[in-house]
């Protein structure tokens, strides 16, 4: 027993000696990679595939502080009465979060309106792959990324909110 809780505090310990700093390695015109999630409603979510057929705004979060980012660009978005489908994508590395999925996913749950919660999709398993592919610095700010009908992106911004930004997300609609 000594061994198996020494064997986990070092894992724990090994892991925040790592370096999860990423830069973005995307490029407007890339493909979004595949990635899957779950939404707070309970159903599996495939991105892009899922969204395919239509213009589709994804707003990466990687930190709770990110949804102050996130909450700024819906209220843009709401108030220049912008129509488009819209997701909210909190995405969480490593195996540790992964463990505590449920207890998150309930946090969430319980400050989220449930009819709200199809639009909230969460990926834990495919986290790493989702932040070296958009980077992660300065991880409070959002991921703010267009997707076209084919999954394609067509603007990808990381600065956090500006009326800038939203402007140019209107504009390629």
């Amino acid at each position: 027993m000594k061994n198996l809780i020494l064997a986990l505090f070092l894992s724990i310990g090994l892991m925040g000696c790592s370096s999860y700093e990423h830069p973005g390695q995307l490029a407007v015109g890339d493909a979004m990679l595949v990635v899957t999630g779950q939404s707070l409603a309970g159903e599996k979510v495939t991105i892009p595939d899922d969204f395919k057929g239509s213009k589709t705004l994804l707003l990466f979060g990687y930190k709770q502080d990110s949804q102050f980012d996130i909450d700024r660009w819906l209220i843009g978005l709401d108030m220049t009465n912008t129509a488009l489908n819209v997701y909210e994508i909190p995405t969480i590395q490593g195996m540790f979060p992964r463990m505590f999925s449920t207890f998150i996913d309930s946090g969430m749950r319980s400050g989220i309106p449930k009819e709200l919660w199809k639009g909230v999709v969460t990926v834990y398993e495919d986290g790493d792959k989702v932040q070296e592919f958009t980077g992660n610095q300065k991880p409070n700010n959002a991921r703010v990324m267009l997707l076209d009908e084919h999954g394609t992106i067509i603007y990808f911004y990381d600065r956090g909110f500006a009326v800038d930004a939203l402007n140019a997300v209107r504009a390629l609609l």
